[in-house]
């Protein structure tokens, strides 16, 4: 099922799902790619409870979701990162008015193929890789082998807060393979010994190896604590606050229910107290 799901993001996914004959609110969600399977499965059990609404639901990245915020072709931006300032000024020279809804805790995880011996890095270590500063894993108690960086692209919002948190906004290198979706990170990653990539929590399978950073494995407890150091929110941007079906929907993902749905695609839930904020 993970591996049709991320074929579908790879080929520029777009779903519809709609029933019943009678007229109804539709709703548009477009944007982060690691947002995407928690929206999918919140969509496909409340489409089932509301056989009578219509939501389509897109990828493309956490800025393109933003941008459709923006320029009013989607009634929901799913985003991995806060919304820029620079952002929300455009949306209000526009009349729009970006809300802010957490949906979700998600944990940034450093990848390697299974055949890598190294287990833990450093954030320090992590930044000088993705700066082209450490080139081989000898230099971090690995094989004599050059590294292969493999990063998310510029319109995600996972390479944006891989770039906060672990670069410290210094630049990624330029012999980085730049992949359009966690995806593709992790078919590329399970291909080749050499290589790193990042990920969300909720990727994780089988074909990769997860490392520790800082000598701290990443689970939900340690996301929703921030033990671990790369963890963060994950947002449904809406102009202004929910009215309609689009409110009923969303009231469902941080509903018992939907948060149930959240933690069984592999992301950490909300705490009772950070619903629908943080």
């Amino acid at each position: 099922m993970r591996k049709f799901f991320q074929q579908l993001i790879l080929g520029g996914f777009c779903l519809a799902i709609g029933a019943g004959t009678t007229f109804a609110e539709n709703i548009v969600i477009k944007g982060s790619t690691t947002v995407l399977p928690i929206a999918q499965v919140t969509l496909e059990a409340y489409m089932k409870a509301n056989p009578g609404a219509k939501i389509s639901l897109s990828g493309g990245g956490s800025g393109e979701g933003i941008k459709a915020l923006i320029d009013g072709s989607t009634d929901i931006a799913n985003s991995s990162r806060e919304i820029k300032s620079a952002e929300v000024a455009l949306a209000k020279s526009k009349g729009v008015e970006p809300k802010e809804i957490a949906v979700a805790i998600d944990a940034i995880v450093p990848i390697v193929n299974p055949k890598n011996r190294v287990k833990d890095l450093t954030i320090d270590q992590l930044s000088q890789i993705y700066q082209g500063k450490i080139k081989n894993w000898k230099e971090v108690g690995g094989d004599d082998l050059q590294i292969v960086v493999i990063s998310r692209d510029s319109s995600s919002g996972t390479f944006e807060a891989w770039g906060e948190m672990v670069l410290n906004k210094a630049k990624v290198t330029p012999k980085a393979q730049m992949q359009a979706s966690n995806g593709s990170i992790v078919q590329a990653i399970s291909k080749n010994k050499y290589a790193i990539g990042y990920i969300g929590f909720g990727y994780i399978n089988k074909a990769v190896k997860p490392l520790t950073v800082n000598g701290v494995a990443a689970s939900a407890k340690t996301a929703l604590s921030k033990e671990f150091p790369v963890s963060r929110f994950l947002y449904m941007y809406t102009n202004g606050e929910p009215k309609g079906e689009t409110a009923k929907f969303i009231k469902f993902i941080l509903s018992s229910e939907g948060q149930k749905l959240v933690a069984k695609e592999g992301f950490v839930p909300l705490p009772a107290d950070k619903k629908g904020k943080k």
